[in-house]
């Protein structure tokens, strides 16, 4: 098929990769422009256009597609379909129109649990055992439409975002390739009125860690937020970012206080800090402007106070 790609991060590029191994032609590629990065701040582009440039394809980054100008020059693309995953613009109804088959969203959900914009980070964070990846035919809604495909995946204890994310990317990528195979034989199944959740876009608030929470809250948010925006915590005036976590026994430890208790964000043990009920162990951390280390080698150059803010 003739195939408008539109999709910016990493979790997009294996997606991309996909396509092209099938055979199918790639008319443009649709990415977020390059935004400031590094400590220049210079203009660096996303994942997927220096992927699609090294690979010679045609790149486009609107800003917007809600102008006239923009939604023509995607509409004389002549595409058969638009595939779309993980891109940052919403797209009018002339843009959804504008391919034969329509749009097709690759979405890291299990929907319609976790619609909208951060639906892996809020999966680990929520607890769920599980999520997955839909294969979504677009309409004017926010991750309404109906499903071609979908296949489930186990969230792991110890999974963060980031692990999620390519288990996931893979799975998408494989999906896409069978739901354009497929497509006419295809049949869409509309989304259950019941059980949406919705997946709001993370805030950099959310990241500091508040060790009077339930261990296995503190957990999630570790692993739900790494390795971006990275849930941080302070240490002796140091902004330290955790990366990843799991839960651990804290009964007994060093730094009890009266009555036999251990107050949330005493540090038990290495990087082992009690929370409002249980403890969480952290197995790697960043230390600002270094590498992520495991916690082992972050100890090595940094002393840990009795009790953590």
């Amino acid at each position: 098929m003739r195939v408008v790609f539109m999709g910016t991060p990493d979790f997009s590029v294996p997606v991309l990769e996909a396509l092209i191994a099938a055979g199918h032609e790639i008319a443009a590629v649709y990415t977020q422009p390059p935004r400031p990065a590094g400590r220049g701040k210079q203009h660096r582009p996303g994942p997927v256009q220096a992927r699609a440039e090294a690979l010679g394809l045609p790149v486009r980054h609107p800003r917007s597609l809600r102008d006239a100008g923009a939604q023509a020059e995607f509409a004389a693309l002549d595409a058969d379909v638009a595939v779309v995953v993980a891109y940052g613009l919403i797209l009018p109804q002339a843009v959804l129109e504008a391919p034969a088959r329509g749009c097709l969203n690759i979405h890291a959900s299990l929907l319609p649990r976790w619609r909208g914009a951060a639906p892996i980070q809020r999966a680990i964070m929520a607890g769920d055992a599980q999520t997955g990846i839909c294969i979504m035919q677009m309409d004017a809604g926010l991750d309404t439409g109906a499903v071609l495909l979908r296949e489930a995946a186990a969230i792991g204890p110890e999974d963060t975002a980031a692990d999620l994310q390519d288990r996931l990317s893979a799975v998408g990528a494989r999906l896409i390739r069978e739901a354009l195979d497929r497509l006419d034989d295809l049949v869409p199944q509309p989304q259950p009125a019941e059980g949406v959740t919705y997946a709001a876009k993370i805030d950099k608030a959310e990241a500091r860690v508040d060790w009077s929470r339930p261990a296995a809250e503190v957990d999630r948010q570790i692993r739900g937020l790494s390795p971006v925006p990275g849930a941080w915590c302070e240490v002796a005036g140091e902004r330290i970012r955790l990366l990843r976590s799991r839960l651990a026994p804290g009964q007994g430890a060093a730094g009890q206080g009266a009555g036999g208790q251990w107050a949330a964000g005493t540090v038990l043990e290495g990087f082992t800090i009690a929370c409002g009920s249980g403890a969480v162990e952290v197995l790697e951390a960043q230390r600002e402007g270094k590498r992520a280390m495991p916690a082992a080698e972050v100890l090595r150059g940094l002393a840990l106070p009795p009790r953590l803010g």
